[in-house]
């Protein structure tokens, strides 16, 4: 469209303005959007094939980012799926580039222009260090606009982009805490052809950087390692500033003396100067396997919402439960023996979009239970009596935590955001009288004969109702406040024999819950009500009680007017 208009593609959803760049720091003033061929004559996209020495970092802390693309570089069949490589500035070119990310178990086509921003004609982002090749570049526009700005990019997980890039499964390694093997595991996942990263200190000034091959002759085990920064390299043994005893063991390290950022070092060097490892496999297989599996995979949706699912770690009893919980029948044990295995990995979403609004990771983690099969949704009094049967190894706020086990699962938060309060002194429930709202509901309800008000009989049903839901309220409301927790919904609702999925709880609980995430009698038994009349105008409607309805728009309009 734009090739027959002849007009260049501008991106409404990401435009050259302040507001694509940062939100929370200021622009420099003499940024200026310049488009490939503003910047210099003869601009490509790629220049003599992609490799990891097209990335050089720019003004932005995203070197988790560039590491992650290094890696990608060394992987051509998964580089033309994430970065398409028949795109040029030829006689097909219209200002727009498309690539494709990972996210949420699909494939997504991110679509940007090509306009980048600069100082003085220069690229102030990820740049190549040829002057006028522009797929990095334009890589990270994409996917800085898929999570929101670039400057939602600032600080994070290589692994995270290394699963954004293919889709794969993600193991972490402590370098100081780590398994005997650890070169083994290594090397054999280079090997599979998985991706790998490591970092220094990542929770403070962290830095991160690519690896990039490994060796092993007979009395020494070799890494080789490349810096994003480009320039600042390892000085130590095997440094590429260090003369090697044989030429023949340059040309097999393919080691030169240029101030590239890549750089070879002993293993036992690395573990001593680095603190993490970051592996992406392709597949979910164990890299302390050498057997492949036939892997299949289960997605699974839920959200914490404080107030109703956002239950916090096993040390909030009283609501630990309340988190989504999803129950995992393992049927076929493994090829190869008698277990079963799965991965189980937790990711938030959307997370880094979510930072110009002042919200940033949460530290989760989650458990895994022996569950009874009859159960969906295990209570309050099943995990206060059961212990877990394997966990995340930790709770951390990274974007996802994944684990491989051999052998229903409960995801959480670490803080549920609503503790509960000191019980006190029994006393009579408090309560000022139903409002206008609440008596109307109950007249919605009762009033079969549609006279507005209720008969004689008509209350007698309703008053035998409304002894047990009061009995009902008062076995939650156990202090006598007048008020129980959003966390009870569940149960509540339950015990008065509706059984509701996490979307319709969450729902009620925005509703119904005020700012201490406490539903107070009269919301309660509006709640509770129309609740029943909702549930019986549609058993009323399914004629042929086959769990669905059809009806007409005034059918629509009238129930929802009833109710």
């Amino acid at each position: 469209e734009c090739l027959q208009n002849g007009v260049l593609f501008e991106d409404p959803d990401f435009p050259a303005r302040d507001s694509s760049l940062f939100f929370s720091e200021s622009v420099p003033v003499n940024v200026e959007w310049k488009r490939p061929k503003e910047i210099c004559s003869d601009p490509k996209f790629i220049v003599g094939g992609a490799d990891r020495t097209d990335i050089c970092q720019g003004q932005l802390g995203d070197c988790w980012l560039l590491a992650a693309i290094a890696s990608l570089t060394l992987k051509p069949e998964t580089m033309a799926r994430v970065v398409p490589p028949d795109q040029e500035f030829d006689h097909r070119y219209a200002g727009i580039f498309h690539f494709q990310f990972w996210q949420h178990n699909r494939w997504l086509e991110v679509v940007v222009d090509d306009r980048l921003p600069t100082v003085r004609n220069k690229l102030i982002m990820l740049h190549s260090a040829s002057y006028n090749e522009f797929w990095s570049a334009l890589m990270e526009k994409a996917y800085a606009k898929l999570n929101g700005s670039y400057e939602a990019l600032k600080g994070g997980s290589t692994m995270e982009a290394m699963e954004d890039f293919t889709g794969g499964v993600g193991e972490m390694y402590e370098t100081k805490n780590a398994p005997g093997n650890l070169f083994s595991i290594m090397k054999k996942a280079l090997d599979r052809g998985s991706m790998m990263g490591c970092s220094i200190d990542i929770t403070s000034s962290g830095h991160a950087y690519s690896i990039t091959g490994m060796e092993e002759g007979q009395t020494v085990q070799l890494i080789r390692i490349r810096n994003p920064w480009g320039q600042v390299e390892w000085n130590g043994p095997w440094s590429d500033k260090v003369e090697l005893h044989r030429q023949a063991e340059q040309i097999r390290l393919q080691q030169n003396s240029t101030d590239d950022g890549e750089f070879w070092m002993q293993f036992e060097d690395f573990k001593r100067n680095y603190d993490k490892v970051e592996i992406c496999n392709m597949t979910a297989d164990s890299l302390t396997d050498d057997v492949k599996h036939h892997w299949e995979v289960s997605m699974f949706e839920g959200n914490w919402i404080r107030g109703s699912t956002a239950g916090g770690c096993r040390n909030y009893i009283d609501t630990f439960w309340t988190n989504p919980q999803f129950k995992l029948q393992l049927e076929d044990t493994d090829d190869d023996d008698d277990v079963c295995s799965v991965v189980i990995a937790l990711m938030q979403k959307n997370r880094r979009k979510l930072r110009k609004e002042g919200l940033d990771l949460e530290t989760i983690g989650f458990a895994v239970y022996k569950a009874p099969e009859e159960e969906d949704h295990l209570g309050k009094d099943f995990f206060r009596y059961n212990p877990s049967t394997a966990r995340s190894k930790t709770y951390i706020n990274m974007r996802e935590v994944s684990e491989l086990f051999r052998h229903l699962v409960e995801f959480m938060t670490w803080n549920n955001k609503a503790q509960m309060g000191k019980q006190r002194v029994r006393k009579e429930i408090k309560f000022e009288g139903l409002s206008l709202s609440t008596c109307h509901s109950i007249i919605n309800l009762m009033d079969v004969d549609n006279t507005g008000k209720l008969e004689f009989q008509e209350f007698k049903v309703f008053w035998e109702k409304m002894k047990k839901w009061i009995m009902l309220f008062l076995s939650f409301d156990t202090d006598r406040s007048g008020k129980m927790s959003s966390y009870e919904l569940r149960s509540v609702l339950s015990a008065a024999g509706m059984r509701l999925n996490n979307q319709l709880l969450q729902l009620i609980g925005l509703r119904f819950a005020d700012q201490n995430y406490e539903i107070d009698f009269d919301d309660y038994l509006t709640c509770i009500v129309r609740l029943e009349n909702m549930f019986r105008t549609f058993q009323a409607l399914d004629k042929f009680k086959r769990g669905r309805v059809r009806m007409n728009m005034m059918q629509f309009l009238m129930l929802s007017m009833n109710v």
